[in-house]
C-alpha cells in the first residue's frame, strides 16, 4: 500500500524501478484491448452520425462528402477497425514511454495523418479540447484515482490530466487521425472531428476502470477504492436520489453489475487481470444492434410518441438486440415515465409534451447507467428540472405563458438534437437553471420585507431553543426545588431567549444570564456545612439584584413575581436556619437523602415526559424542498398553487408566493409538514421524481410493504 511523503507526493510503491516501464507498457496493452472491443460499435454510431449530418447539410457538396464518408465506413468496417486499433496501440505505447521518461523528447511519428488546412486544424484542436474536457468531467473520479496511482507507480507527484497517458484527448485524437489515414480523400478529413463527443467516442468508463483495477491488484494505492466510489466505479450512496433508502443502491448495483468484474481474477501476461472477455464483446454487439433499431424506430414513427413507448420498444425490439443491461434500463425508465404520467398535478397539455423525452432518456441511460445513480447526470438533471417546472404551470395561465413556452422549447430541443449533439442536455440544464435563478432572484427581491421578518422570527426561534436547552440541563438532574424549576421554565427561558437574541451585539449578556441562573440553582441546594451557609449569605444580595435586573428587562411585574421572591426568601431562610453543628454521619445521611430525592424526581420527570415525535417521511419531504418548488394548498378541486419563494437558512421557516410573486403564506417547517401529513397541502412534481420511479420499480418505495413478483424478479435476476 502506498504512503505519502511530507510534501504531499506519494512515496514510491514497492515495485522495482526496472519493472515500472514494463507495467506501463502492459497497461497500454490493457487499455488498447479494452478500447478495441468498442471500435465496431463506434463505427456503427459514427456512420449513422455522418448520415444525419448529411441530411442536415445545406451545401449539397458538403452533404455528398458526409454521405460518402458514411457509406465508406459501412462498407469497410474491418479496415477501419484495423487502422484505429493499430494507431491506438502505437500512440499509447508512445504516451506511456513519455510518462516513464518525461525528459525525453516526444516521438515525431513517421506516419502522421495529412495536415488539415490551418483554419480547420485550429477548429479541430479547439473541438477536441472541448470534448475531452467534457469527458474528463464525466469521469473525473476515475481519472483522478488513475493519476494518483500512476504517480505512485513512478515515484512522483500524482499525474495531472495533461500528463496522464490515458487521458480522453489521446483517444479522441486517435479516432480523428485514424479516419484521416483510412480516408484517402483529404477533402473529407474534416467531417469526423465535429461529430465526436461524450456519446460518440470510445467509452472511457470501462477503460479507466480496467486500468485502476489492474493497479489495485498490484497493491498500488488500493485505499483509494473507498475515497468516493467503489472499486467498480458505481456512484457512491451520496449520489443516488434517495440515499437514506438503504435498499435502493444495492439493488441498482445488482441490476447494473460491472461486467468486467466477473473475470477479474483471470491473469494476463504480466500478472494483470483480464477485465474484458467475450461477454463484453457480445454485449457491445447487442448494444449496437439496439441503437440501430432505435434509430430506425425513431425515423419511421409518425406523430407524437405514446405514453407507453418504452414498453412498446421492449416488446418489439429484436431479441438479440436486448442485452440484460439494456432490458433493465428499459424496465426502469418505463416505470419512471409511468410515475410522471400518473401524476395528476402535471397538466395534460404538458404530459403530452413530456412523452417526447422517453427516447432521448433511453439512449442516454443505455450509454451510461450513471443516469440511475447520479442526480447531476445531465440527461437526468434535465428531466428533473423540466418535470419540476411543469409542476408550476396551470392551464389557466394559457399556452402563451413564458413558462409553458420554455418547457415546450426545451423538450423539443432535446428530442431533435440529442442524437446529434448529446451536449444539448447540459445546455438545456444550464438554460433551465438560469431561468430558475432569475425567478428566485426576482422572488427574493419582491419578498424582501417578508424575508427580513422571517429572519428575525427564526433568530428568536433559535434563541428560544438554546434557552430551553440550557434550562433543561439544570432542571434535568432533579435537584432543583419545584418552585424554582417552574420559575426557570416560565420566566428564565424568556430571559435567556432575549440574551441569545442580542448575543452578536452584547456577547456578555448570555454569560451573565447563565451565571445568574446557575447562582440561583446553587442557592436553593442544601448547605450542610457552616462555611457553605456563610457563602450563601454573602452571595444572596448580588444574586437577588441580578435576578431583579433581568426580570425588569422582560417586564415581569405582576403579583407572581412578588410571590416568587417571597418563596425564595423562605427557602434561603430554611437553609440558613438548619442545625449549625452536624456530625459527619448526619451530614452523610443528609447528602444521601438529597441525592435519593433528586434521583426520584428525575425518574418521575422522565416517566411523565412526552417524547418528541420522531421525524417521518413528511418531515423529510419538507426538509428536501428547495426555493422554486410548487405546493398546492387546499383539498380536492379547491386548491391554490403557491411557489416556495424563500427558505430560511436553518430551514425553520418557509415563505410562499403566488405566480405574481406576491407573498401569500409563511409557515414553520412543523406547520408545513403537518399540512402535508393531513392532506391540506401537496407538493407539486419536482426533484426526486426519478428516484421515486426507481424505488417503485425496485419495490423499495417508502410505505410499500411488498413488491410485486415481477418487480422482485427484476431486481434479483442479476444476483445469480
Amino acid at each position: 500500500m502506498a504512503s505519502h511523503t511530507g510534501d504531499g507526493a506519494p512515496a514510491a510503491c514497492a515495485i522495482p524501478a526496472e519493472r515500472r516501464g514494463e507495467i506501463l507498457r502492459e497497461l497500454a496493452v490493457l487499455a488498447s484491448n479494452a478500447a478495441n472491443a468498442q471500435i465496431d460499435g463506434l463505427t456503427t454510431r459514427l456512420s449513422e452520425a455522418l448520415l444525419r449530418a448529411s441530411a442536415a447539410c445545406i451545401d449539397p457538396a458538403d452533404a455528398r462528402l458526409h454521405f460518402g464518408a458514411a457509406n465508406l465506413l459501412k462498407k469497410n468496417r474491418y479496415p477501419f477497425y484495423y487502422v484505429v486499433s493499430e494507431r491506438l496501440g502505437a500512440v499509447l505505447t508512445q504516451e506511456v514511454g513519455m510518462a516513464a521518461n518525461p525528459e525525453l523528447p516526444p516521438d515525431d511519428g513517421g506516419d502522421a495523418p495529412p495536415t488539415l488546412d490551418p483554419e480547420v486544424e485550429i477548429d479541430k484542436r479547439l473541438s477536441l479540447v472541448k470534448v475531452s474536457r467534457a469527458i474528463e468531467n464525466e469521469h473525473a473520479d476515475r481519472l483522478h484515482a488513475l493519476g494518483m496511482r500512476l504517480g505512485c507507480l513512478l515515484g512522483r507527484h500524482p499525474l495531472i490530466t495533461a500528463e496522464n497517458p490515458f487521458r480522453p484527448h489521446v483517444f479522441l485524437a486517435v479516432v480523428h487521425d485514424a479516419w484521416c489515414e483510412f480516408q484517402p480523400d483529404t477533402k473529407s478529413h474534416h467531417v469526423v472531428f465535429p461529430l465526436l463527443g461524450p456519446e460518440l467516442c470510445l467509452d472511457m468508463g470501462p477503460i479507466l476502470h480496467a486500468l485502476n483495477t489492474a493497479l489495485i491488484k498490484l497493491g498500488i494505492m488500493p485505499q483509494l477504492v473507498q475515497a468516493s466510489r467503489d472499486a467498480d466505479g458505481v456512484a457512491a450512496a451520496g449520489e443516488i436520489e434517495d440515499p437514506e433508502n438503504e435498499e435502493l443502491l444495492p439493488r441498482l448495483r445488482r441490476l447494473f453489475p460491472d461486467r468486467e468484474r466477473k473475470t477479474a481474477d483471470r491473469p494476463l501476461s504480466g500478472g494483470f487481470p483480464s477485465l474484458f472477455d467475450d461477454d463484453a464483446v457480445v454485449a457491445s454487439v447487442a448494444r449496437n444492434a439496439l441503437l440501430g433499431y432505435l434509430t430506425g424506430f425513431d425515423k419511421h414513427r409518425a406523430g407524437p410518441p405514446p405514453a407507453g413507448l418504452l414498453d412498446e420498444i421492449r416488446r418489439n425490439a429484436p431479441r438479440d438486440a436486448l442485452s440484460e443491461t439494456d432490458d433493465n434500463v428499459l424496465r426502469l425508465l418505463a416505470k419512471v415515465f409511468e410515475v410522471v404520467q400518473a401524476d395528476s398535478r402535471i397538466a395534460p397539455e404538458l404530459q403530452k409534451i413530456l412523452r417526447e423525452l422517453q427516447l432521448p432518456a433511453l439512449k442516454a441511460a443505455m450509454a451510461d447507467q450513471t443516469f440511475f445513480f447520479k442526480r447531476s447526470h445531465p440527461p437526468r438533471r434535465a428531466i428533473e428540472l423540466l418535470v419540476g417546472l411543469c409542476g408550476g404551470w396551470e392551464p389557466g395561465l394559457g399556452q402563451s405563458d413564458p413558462l409553458y413556452l420554455l418547457i415546450e422549447r426545451s423538450i423539443h430541443r432535446i428530442a431533435q438534437d440529442a442524437d446529434r449533439r448529446p451536449a444539448v442536455f447540459a445546455e438545456v440544464v444550464a438554460d433551465l437553471e438560469a431561468y430558475q435563478q432569475r425567478e428566485q432572484t426576482a422572488a427574493t427581491q419582491t419578498l424582501t420585507a417578508s424575508i427580513a421578518s422571517a429572519l428575525q422570527q427564526e433568530k428568536m426561534l433559535e434563541a428560544e431553543r438554546a434557552a430551553r436547552h440550557e434550562v433543561g440541563l439544570r432542571i434535568g438532574t432533579g435537584e432543583v426545588v419545584a418552585f424554582v424549576e417552574a420559575f426557570l421554565q416560565e420566566r428564565w427561558v424568556p430571559v435567556l431567549t432575549l440574551a441569545y437574541s442580542v448575543k452578536e451585539e452584547k456577547p456578555q449578556a448570555v454569560d451573565n444570564a447563565l451565571k445568574t441562573m446557575d447562582d440561583l440553582v446553587w442557592s436553593v441546594k442544601p448547605k450542610i456545612t457552616p462555611e457553605e451557609r456563610k457563602e450563601l449569605l454573602s452571595k444572596l444580595p448580588a444574586i437577588v439584584a441580578s435576578l431583579n435586573k433581568w426580570l425588569d428587562v422582560i417586564r415581569w411585574n405582576d403579583d407572581a413575581r412578588t410571590k416568587f421572591f417571597s418563596d425564595l426568601a423562605k427557602c434561603h431562610a430554611s437553609i440558613v436556619r438548619a442545625p449549625v453543628e452536624l456530625s459527619p454521619e448526619r451530614q452523610l445521611q443528609m447528602a444521601l437523602a438529597v441525592a435519593k430525592h433528586a434521583t426520584e424526581r428525575r425518574l418521575r420527570k422522565q416517566a411523565n415526559a412526552v417524547p418528541e415525535p420522531a421525524p417521518d417521511e413528511f418531515d423529510a419531504l419538507v426538509a428536501g424542498l428547495e426555493q422554486g418548488n410548487w405546493v398546492d394548498f387546499g383539498r380536492e378541486d379547491r386548491t391554490r398553487r403557491l411557489r416556495l419563494g424563500w427558505v430560511s437558512p436553518l430551514r425553520n421557516l418557509y415563505v410562499f408566493a403566488t405566480h405574481e410573486r406576491r407573498e401569500a403564506l409563511s409557515l414553520t417547517a412543523q406547520e408545513l409538514a403537518k399540512a402535508i401529513r393531513e392532506g391540506r397541502a401537496h407538493v407539486a412534481p419536482g426533484a426526486g421524481l426519478i428516484g421515486k420511479g426507481l424505488a417503485q420499480a425496485l419495490g423499495v418505495e417508502r410505505g410499500q410493504a411488498n413488491a410485486s413478483n415481477a418487480d422482485a424478479n427484476m431486481a434479483d435476476k442479476s444476483a445469480a
